[in-house]
C-alpha cells in the first residue's frame, strides 16, 4: 500500500466516531424502521464527497480507487436496533455521554462498530494501489434475520473475497459462529376426560419424545463451538384440567456449529423425534474462517484473540468467508442504559487500521 494522500490522527476518526454514534442514538432505528438513520450515515458519506449508493435502507459505497479487476474486503455492520428494554432509567434516544462512557440504544449493539468501520473506511478511502478494494456497507433488519438487508444486497456488491462483520467482540476475533436453526414441532394424541385411562396422551408422549432430543448428543464436535445445543423454548397444550388435549405444540431454538449445516441436523433430529417437525428457516448457518487466513494471523500478531461466537449475526447470511470483530461487549447488547466506553471506540478503530494496513 502507498502512503495515504491525506491522513487523519486516531483521536480526530475517534472524535469523529463519537459524533456520528450521538447521531444515530438520537435517531430511532428499530428493524424494518431505518430510513431515518439511513439518511443519517448517508450524510457522513456524502459530507466526505463519496459516492453513496443506496439499496432500501442500506447504504454502501466503495475506495476512490475502486479497481474492478481486484477483489473486495468488506466491512459491514447493521444500524436497526431492538426495542428498548423496559427496565432503562435513561432515555434510550438521548446520547449521554458520562464518566467515559456513551449511553444509548444501539450504542454498543452495533453503533460502536458502525462508527468505527467508518471512520476506518474514510482512513483508508484515498489511499492507492491497495491489494485489495475496500467496500462497506452499512445495512438493515439484522436484529430480526430479515430478507431486505445484507442478504438482499449483497449480489450488487463487487466481488467479496472477505467480509469483516462489526459486532461487539471486544475487538477479538470470532473466527465461528454458531448458526441457528428454530423448529416448530407438534403431537398428537386422543383427546379424552382427564378421569378416565388415556395411553394416547399427547402431553406424555410429547414429553418423552422432547427428553430424548434434549438428551441427544450430536457426534461431531467444533474445535471452536462445542456441540450442537438443542433449547427447548416453548410448549403449549391443553386449556383445562379435567380436558386431556389433542396435541401438544412447542419450539426447539438449535443452535449449529460448523461440523453441521442446518439442513442436515434438522435431518437428525427429525430421525431421533416421533413428533410432525416444521422448520421455520434453513438460511441462517454457521460460519467458519480458517485461523491461518492472513487477516486472522494480522489479528492475532496484534495480540487479539480468537474464538467461537454462540450468537448470530448477518455472518449467517454472507455468502463468502467472514470474520466477526466489533467494538464493544456482547453482553451489553438488549441491555437496559446500553453504553460503550469512548475508549472502545479509540482502540476499535486503530485496530481495524492496524489489520488492514497488513493485508492491504
Amino acid at each position: 500500500m502507498k502512503e495515504l494522500k491525506s491522513v487523519f490522527s486516531r483521536e480526530e476518526l475517534t472524535e469523529n466516531a463519537v459524533k456520528l454514534l450521538k447521531k444515530i442514538i438520537a435517531t430511532p432505528s428499530m428493524s424494518r424502521d431505518e430510513y431515518n438513520v439511513s439518511l443519517i450515515i448517508e450524510g457522513f458519506f456524502n459530507e466526505h464527497q463519496m459516492t453513496v449508493n443506496r439499496f432500501k435502507n442500506n447504504i454502501w459505497t466503495t475506495n476512490k480507487h475502486f479497481d474492478a479487476g481486484k477483489p473486495s474486503i468488506l466491512l459491514n455492520t447493521h444500524h436497526d436496533t431492538v426495542k428498548p428494554n423496559k427496565a432503562y432509567t435513561l432515555d434510550p434516544f438521548i446520547p449521554v455521554e458520562k464518566d467515559g462512557k456513551l449511553f444509548g440504544l444501539g450504542s454498543n449493539d452495533a453503533g460502536a462498530s458502525l462508527v468505527a468501520m467508518a471512520q476506518t473506511f474514510l482512513y483508508f478511502y484515498e489511499a492507492e494501489d491497495l491489494t485489495h478494494n475496500l467496500v462497506i456497507a452499512l445495512t438493515a433488519e439484522e436484529e430480526i434475520s430479515g430478507l431486505d438487508g445484507i442478504e438482499a444486497l449483497f449480489p450488487q456488491l463487487p466481488n467479496v473475497e472477505l467480509a469483516i462483520v462489526g459486532e461487539p467482540t471486544k475487538m477479538n476475533l470470532a473466527i465461528a459462529e454458531k448458526g441457528l436453526l428454530v423448529i416448530d414441532g407438534e403431537m398428537t394424541g386422543t383427546p379424552s376426560h382427564a378421569a378416565h385411562p388415556n395411553n394416547d396422551n399427547a402431553i406424555v408422549k410429547c414429553m418423552k419424545d422432547l427428553q430424548n432430543i434434549l438428551d441427544f448428543k450430536f457426534p461431531k464436535v467444533s474445535d471452536y463451538l462445542g456441540e450442537v445445543k438443542v433449547t427447548l423454548s416453548v410448549i403449549n397444550a391443553g386449556t383445562q384440567h379435567n380436558v386431556v388435549p389433542e396435541k401438544c405444540q412447542f419450539t426447539l431454538d438449535v443452535r449449529v456449529t460448523d461440523e453441521y449445516t442446518n439442513r442436515e441436523v434438522f435431518e437428525i433430529i427429525q430421525s431421533q423425534m416421533k413428533s410432525k417437525l416444521t422448520p421455520r428457516s434453513f438460511r441462517l448457518n454457521s460460519s467458519k474462517i480458517d485461523v491461518n487466513h492472513p487477516f486472522v494471523q494480522a489479528g492475532l500478531a496484534l495480540g487479539r484473540t480468537t474464538y467461537g461466537s454462540p450468537t448470530s449475526s448477518d455472518q449467517a447470511i454472507i455468502p463468502c468467508t467472514s470474520v466477526k470483530l466489533g467494538v464493544g461487549d456482547s453482553l451489553r447488547s438488549h441491555t437496559a442504559d446500553e453504553f460503550v466506553y469512548i475508549d472502545e471506540i479509540r482502540e476499535g478503530i486503530d485496530i481495524y487500521i492496524k489489520i488492514l494496513e497488513k493485508i492491504l
